[in-house]
């Protein structure tokens, strides 16, 4: 169950995405934030006013989770993403991509160009982007130019060859003049090759260049054209937060990364789809201490696309498998086309493979927190209470309660909690059978001797057949019985083992004038319990739920007392026939009214069913105008 106070505890201090749940999980906002802490917790904080939308938003939420990055460019960028994949309520729609700038390197042509584009095709040309500045982009490809001495011109080449004149930018030494033909096509793609790799962010070397290039024209007093140089390392600083949210190929992907620590593992799932990375998936696995993260991987895929329909053209691992190729010819039958594992070594697709790794060791270490919680108010309250009472361990305790009004239906239920937790499974209800009016203990006395005879039975038939006492509802016996009250219902509990011949500790639940717990009665003392334990508060989720599964038991009953017609004491008339009858006379007193051939043509009667009603309706009344029985 979603614990607000719990996720909001674990959010990072990280850039990121985070998306909003309502009660039926859809997703009905989708935000980015430079620090998912402090964006996603002011939300829910009173004095905080976003206006009459968010409020109304807010009221919705039931659930969140989130996406960190590695920058707020790229949380940008993925909130796009999911904007346009899931359309959620509370955002405003974004309509296309042409809002965001990309770098566009025309390899389809003999001769490539650098260019800025603002539209994202499927052609032979290679992308890079998006980016929120466009200046920044224009800035960088400018500097392309200057390094690279690409060509700018819209020429056909190698057709325009010495047809045309050098432009401005060969005599600026900004172009090797391609129109010229001086330059081999190889010599010109090894320059295309830098720009690439410059492009995909390997731009150091750029920087150390023109880090020099500014010391020394700052050292020769050359102050304008060292401030030009600053500007171009802003520029180039600027383009080098690479985008992993969106790539350039246009392909669907999978990212597969997985931490693991000790028994405990997580692996994360990126869904790229077009290109654009939608969503994500984590899975928890139970490994072994010894087992490689190659092995955990192999075993990963082989179950997750066992199941799922759709299957990539690549999946990108964070590192090799032990059989890639004979995963690659499973996974390619299934998708119908060839289907590739990649380890990417370099570049984007590796940094968006830290990313989902990244992601993978939050869930996982903050699974781990949940857990250690989650021990503390199971495990360790057992300690707790076990150490209240002197008694070695405890891991299994069933609880008692009586519901009734006045004396009305009473029935009993019992819970049993292990390790900490409920088991519902083995919970069970009992209509009281020998008891009747306002007697609590006698009515606990003949659940808690129901309860025990029938496991002391069981126990007894199991071993008959050899079968052992651990199979049957009933043959698990408890540590401790905890009772709904203090020494009247403990002594009551008592007597009823001591008859059985068993041997059970049994602990009073005790509440003070306002029907809260106050402490435990145990061996005719009370004991008094820290209200901030973990102890205390299990003993009175044992109470709350006990108590509540008898309410719920006793209004069940009540329910379906309150809904009992005279009809249904009526040989022939079942629940099909009864609603004709109701929907053909308003009451008793026109149906009294009809005559045995008009009531045999109701829909659904027969001839016998209508005599026996007939018969019944016009027996002796009693003085308060109901037939007699």
């Amino acid at each position: 169950m979603f614990q607000l106070q719990e996720e909001l505890a674990k959010l990072p201090d990280q850039p990121g995405v985070y998306l909003m749940h309502d009660k039926r999980d859809t997703i009905i906002y989708v935000g980015k934030a430079l620090n998912l802490r402090h964006r996603v917790r002011q939300y829910f904080q009173p004095s905080h006013d976003e206006g009459i939308k968010k409020a109304q938003m807010v009221r919705q939420i039931a659930s969140f989770e989130y996406i960190v990055t590695d920058s707020e460019l790229e949380a940008l960028v993925l909130e796009c993403n999911l904007i346009k994949e899931y359309r959620p309520k509370y955002n405003t729609m974004l309509r296309d991509d042409k809002t965001y700038p990309y770098i566009k390197v025309t390899l389809g042509e003999p001769y490539p160009r650098v260019l800025f584009s603002r539209t994202l095709r499927k052609d032979k040309s290679r992308y890079f982007g998006p980016y929120t500045s466009a200046g920044a982009v224009k800035d960088t490809i400018e500097l392309i130019q200057k390094i690279f001495h690409l060509r700018t011109c819209s020429q056909r080449f190698p057709e325009a060859f010495g047809k045309t004149r050098p432009c401005l930018n060969y005599h600026m030494k900004q172009c090797q003049g391609v129109c010229t033909g001086r330059i081999s096509q190889e010599e010109y793609q090894k320059n295309v090759e830098g720009a690439l790799d410059f492009l995909n962010g390997n731009y150091k070397p750029v920087l150390d260049m023109l880090k020099e290039k500014m010391e020394q024209a700052a050292r020769e007093l050359e102050f304008e054209k060292a401030a030009g140089y600053r500007d171009l390392i802003g520029s180039v600083n600027a383009c080098a937060q690479r985008q992993k949210m969106t790539h350039m190929d246009g392909e669907d992907k999978d990212i597969v990364a997985l931490a693991q620590s000790g028994e405990d593992a997580v692996v994360q799932v990126f869904f790229v789809r077009n290109g654009k990375l939608i969503g994500r998936e984590h899975f928890f696995m139970n490994v072994k201490v010894e087992d490689q993260t190659s092995e955990l991987l192999e075993r990963f895929l082989q179950q997750f696309y066992s199941g799922t329909p759709v299957i990539p053209r690549e999946i990108f691992l964070q590192e090799d498998i032990e059989n890639p190729e004979v995963l690659e010819q499973w996974l390619s039958g299934r998708r119908g086309a060839r289907v590739y594992l990649r380890i990417p070594r370099k570049g984007m697709k590796e940094k968006l493979v830290e990313l989902a790794k990244k992601n993978a060791r939050m869930v996982l270490d903050q699974d781990r927190e949940r857990i250690k919680k989650e021990e503390g108010r199971t495990i360790g309250a057992l300690k707790e209470i076990a150490d209240l009472l002197h008694m070695d361990r405890i891991e299994r305790m069933e609880a008692y309660d009586i519901s009734n009004i006045n004396g009305f239906q009473t029935v009993g239920s019992m819970v049993v909690f292990e390790k900490g937790k409920p088991l519902r499974s083995d919970y069970r209800k009992f209509k009281l059978r020998t008891v009747s009016g306002p007697d609590d203990y006698g009515s606990m006395r003949e659940v808690l001797t129901r309860r025990f005879g029938h496991g002391i039975r069981e126990r007894e038939e199991l071993r008959q057949k050899d079968l052992g006492d651990e199979l049957g509802s009933f043959t698990r016996f408890p540590d401790v019985i905890m009772m709904d009250g203090g020494k009247g219902q403990v002594n009551i509990a008592l007597e009823v083992l001591e008859e059985l011949h068993l041997d059970i500790p049994v602990c009073g639940m005790v509440k003070d004038d306002h029907h809260r717990t106050r402490g435990l009665y145990f061996h005719n003392e009370e004991i008094p319990i820290d209200k901030t334990s973990e102890g205390f508060h299990l003993i009175t989720r044992m109470q709350d739920e006990a108590h509540r599964f008898a309410i719920e038991y006793h209004r069940s009953l009540r329910g379906k007392s309150q809904v009992h017609s005279f009809l249904d004491d009526i040989s022939g008339i079942g629940p099909a026939r009864r609603k004709a009858l109701m929907k053909a006379y308003r009451g008793i007193d026109e149906m009294r009214a009809a005559s045995l051939e008009e009531l045999a043509a109701v829909e659904g009667m027969t001839k016998s069913a209508a005599d026996n009603l007939y018969r019944y309706l016009h027996r002796e009344l009693t003085t308060d105008g109901n037939p007699v029985k």
